[in-house]
């Protein structure tokens, strides 16, 4: 292989690089910036735009969806353990056991 042609190879291989880095970026990208539109209340305590787990801090709670989203409550922090419920969009639920909420 000639100069010349090397130079064109490292040139292509720079490009499609760059193209697949901007293509995995455009991909991830709506994903991880994703929030449920709305407001989560867990024992009272608003979280506008929730997106992830939140800690339930105290017994007997209360978890109220007015999102456009499903919240998941757990069993364990941290979003561990089983799912206790489901709280679909405009639900509320009653819990004596749960520590956490997964916003999906």
């Amino acid at each position: 292989m000639n100069r010349r042609s090397m130079t064109t190879v490292a040139k292509l291989t720079k490009t499609f690089g760059a193209l697949a880095a901007a293509a995995a970026l455009a991909l991830a990208v709506p994903n991880s910036a994703y929030a449920a539109e709305g407001v989560l209340h867990i024992n009272g305590q608003a979280h506008p735009d929730p997106s992830g787990c939140f800690a339930i801090d105290w017994f007997p709670s209360s978890v109220v969806n007015n999102t456009d989203a499903i919240a998941e409550v757990h069993t364990g922090p941290g979003c561990t353990g089983q799912v206790e419920q489901l709280v679909y969009p405009g639900e509320t639920y009653h819990t004596e056991t749960a520590q956490s909420v997964f916003v999906l």
